[in-house]
């Protein structure tokens, strides 16, 4: 029967891809990725060769209904994102859905992802947490800050390098300067490294120090000091 593969892929070290993932991308028909070449690189690195479509947020919407049908007639897909796993701030939900609605079986296989060995390591309480991911850019950013601060649970956020001082200062308006958080980045990777503090002082850190790679930050929840 066709089925749909999520398929989580190394968010940095190629040793994190697990024997399962191996196994699953080299039976299926089809690999949709999100960027083919970043792709291409990890699928050479692992001796698979299999054809390989694009399948991403600009995308998603005007071929859903083409993958849909290759999986009615019988085509195994499996779905890989650049780097962790696909549907957590990547495509992969509308096609989860579709397959859902449509009654093709979905399998999604446990693996890397960004957002738990930042969260474990924070040395923030990770018992309750709520994970945002990117924070919105314009429209609803004030609305999302000022929910936040009222969030009782650690709060789990993705950021990019250039917007990450400005996320910073705006936390600490909003949420409060002394609120502790950390900021992991280049997680598995050869310069990997987590600073933690509280958000002013991470502000005034980061606005020293040239960033690169993508970011986890952990905030602690409202009222709450363990």
């Amino acid at each position: 029967m066709s089925r749909l593969y999520l398929v989580p892929t190394p968010i940095g070290n190629l040793g994190d891809v697990t024997l399962r993932a191996i196994e699953v991308l080299r039976q299926v028909d089809l690999i949709l990725a999100e960027d083919t070449r970043k792709s291409g690189y990890l699928l050479r690195h692992l001796e698979i060769q299999k054809p390989l479509n694009s399948h991403h947020k600009f995308n998603e919407h005007r071929t859903l209904e083409t993958v849909i049908q290759k999986l009615k007639e019988g085509t195994t897909v499996a779905l890989i994102s650049d780097a962790g796993t696909p549907g957590i701030s990547d495509p992969g939900f509308l096609l989860v859905r579709g397959c859902i609605e449509a009654g093709i079986g979905v399998e999604a296989l446990p693996g890397p992802t960004a957002f738990v060995p930042a969260l474990v390591s924070s040395g923030i309480p990770c018992d309750r947490f709520v994970f945002e991911g990117f924070l919105p850019q314009k429209k609803g950013r004030l609305t999302r800050l000022t929910e936040l601060a009222l969030e009782k649970r650690t709060i789990v956020l993705y950021e990019s390098p250039h917007r990450l001082i400005k996320t910073l200062e705006q936390l600490a308006l909003h949420l409060g300067k002394e609120r502790r958080a950390s900021v992991s980045r280049e997680l598995s990777k050869l310069h990997e490294e987590t600073i933690r503090g509280t958000l002013a002082e991470l502000a005034g850190h980061f606005t020293h120090q040239p960033l690169k790679g993508e970011i986890v930050l952990v905030v602690e929840g409202a009222g709450k000091r363990s």
